[in-house]
C-alpha cells in the first residue's frame, strides 16, 4: 500500500522542474558513456565505470521523483489562522526578541536555509495547528525556544 505524500503546488512544480531537469541530464550522461566506450578497453576505464555509477544514481532519483509525484496529494491551506501544511508563520522569539518566518512544507519540499521546514520536523510539529497570539515551546539543539506565533498566512 501506497501512502500519500501531502505537499504544497509550489512543492509539486519544483518536484516536476527537478525530474525535467534530471532527464535532461540523461543525454549529457549518454554522451559521457560513448565517449568513455571510444577510450578502449572498458575494464579499466574510470571514465566509463564513473558515467556508468552517474547514471545509476540519476536513474534513482527519477524513480524516487516520479514515485513522489505519482503519490502526491496537493494541499491548500485554509487561509483560516491555524497553522497547517503550506501555511507561511511569522514567529516572534520572546528571549532573543526578534521575528523570524517560517513556511511549513512537506517532505521533499524542505529547505532549511530559506526556512522552509518539514511539519514533522520539531519546529513544524510544534507549530502545526497553533493559531495567531499562541505561544509554543520548541526543543532544538541549540536549547529551548519559546515563539509567540505573530501572524500566520
Amino acid at each position: 500500500m501506497s501512502m500519500s505524500v501531502p505537499m504544497t503546488p509550489e512543492g509539486y512544480a519544483r518536484l516536476q522542474k527537478k525530474l525535467e531537469e534530471l532527464k535532461a541530464r540523461r543525454l549529457e550522461i549518454a554522451r559521457a558513456i560513448e565517449e568513455a566506450r571510444e577510450k578502449g578497453d572498458l575494464r579499466e576505464n574510470a571514465e566509463y565505470h564513473a558515467a556508468r555509477e552517474d547514471l545509476s544514481m540519476n536513474e534513482a532519483k527519477i524513480r524516487e521523483i516520479e514515485d513522489k509525484l505519482a503519490r502526491a496529494q496537493i494541499v491548500r491551506p485554509d487561509r483560516d489562522g491555524v497553522v497547517q501544511l503550506g501555511s507561511r508563520v511569522t514567529v516572534f522569539d520572546l528571549d532573543e526578541e526578534f521575528e523570524e518566518v517560517f513556511e511549513l512544507v512537506g517532505a521533499g519540499e524542505e529547505d532549511y536555509t530559506q526556512n522552509r521546514i518539514l511539519t514533522t520536523s520539531p519546529m513544524g510539529a510544534a507549530l502545526l495547528s497553533r493559531r495567531e497570539g499562541d505561544v509554543v515551546e520548541v526543543e532544538v539543539p541549540a536549547g529551548r525556544l519559546r515563539l509567540k506565533i505573530v501572524k500566520v498566512e
